[in-house]
This record gives C-alpha cells, sequence and structure tokens, in this order.
C-alpha cells in the first residue's frame, strides 16, 4: 500500500476511535428537545438497591438521529456492568419508545419500553414478564443536569425505588 494511503487509512481509523459522539447536524435534528439535551459526556453518582454507584454516561444521536444512544459504563477496573439504551421519539403517536441492552443478556432487552415526555421529563415503562419498571429522566432547567430514577413494580400498581442517580456533565471528556 502506498505511503499515502496507509496514512489516510490511519487517519480515518484515529479518527473514529476518539470516543466522543459521533458529528451530528443541529439544523437536521428532529429529536425532541428534551431528547437532544441529554448529548454529550455525563457523570452519573447514585445508588442501585441502596449500593452507591458512579456510572460514565455518554449520549449521542444514532441511526441518523432516529435514536438517542445512552452508554453507561460503571468507574470500576473493570467495569462491573454496561448498559447502552437507545430511545427515541414515534412522531406519529407522540410515544417515547426504549430499548435496554445490558451486561445481564438479552433476555434482559425485552420488552421495549413506551412513555412520552411532558415537561422537562422522559419517562418510559419496561413491561417485564416479572413485573414493569419505570424509568424517569428529569432535567433540571436552570443548572442543565438530570435525575434519573427507576423503580420497579411487582404489577399490584406500587413503585419502589430501584436505583437513583444524579447526572452531571463531565469535567473532562475522556
Amino acid at each position: 500500500m502506498p505511503v499515502r494511503g496507509l496514512l489516510a487509512a490511519l487517519f480515518v481509523f484515529a479518527s473514529g476511535c476518539t470516543g466522543a459522539p459521533a458529528p451530528h447536524d443541529n439544523a437536521a435534528d428532529t429529536r425532541p428537545a428534551l431528547l437532544a439535551a441529554l448529548d454529550g459526556h455525563w457523570v452519573m453518582v447514585g445508588d442501585v438497591m441502596g449500593t452507591p454507584v458512579k456510572y460514565t454516561l455518554v449520549v449521542s444521536p444514532v441511526l441518523a438521529g432516529a435514536f438517542t444512544e445512552l452508554h453507561m459504563t460503571d468507574t470500576q477496573e473493570p467495569p462491573q456492568y454496561e448498559a447502552r439504551v437507545f430511545v427515541a421519539h414515534d412522531k406519529e403517536s407522540g410515544q417515547i419508545i426504549a430499548h435496554w441492552m445490558d451486561t445481564f443478556g438479552a433476555k434482559g432487552s425485552v420488552p421495549h419500553g413506551a412513555g412520552e415526555i411532558t415537561g422537562n421529563t422522559i419517562e418510559f415503562i419496561i413491561p417485564y414478564a416479572e413485573g414493569p419498571f419505570r424509568d424517569r429522566l428529569t432535567r433540571d432547567a436552570a443548572s442543565g443536569n438530570w435525575r434519573f430514577t427507576i423503580e420497579s413494580s411487582d404489577g399490584s400498581g406500587t413503585w419502589k425505588h430501584f436505583a437513583a442517580y444524579e447526572i452531571q456533565r463531565a469535567k473532562q471528556v475522556p
């Protein structure tokens, strides 16, 4: 391979490995503004069933902006948990549709969640066979930070704490 071709290939490879969200044309972004406000690098601090946790969170539009991907990775070395959540707004129904995939495997990725945007809140319910989970992302308009709560139910209509996180912009991009 000529040196120029090799350098071009290395440049393309290296530019794709920055870890930054893919460039996105904001003028063509048809996602709801609240969903687009999640884009960027974040730190999540909170608890899962009372156990303290800390995650990095990278959010970006994917699949030509059809979905917003939330990529969570815990900060332990090696990471003990990782999740990718794909959230989209269906223009016809007005619904939020969410697909949650994580290190627990395929079974937990079925079924998808559905919900809506109300004010500064994105909420969806995933109707798992063992009982539904309600995920709620609420943006503080003044600070731009988010609160992410996850509740579980045994199907009786009572929601119980499962996890809660405070989400703030990362000071440094990894």
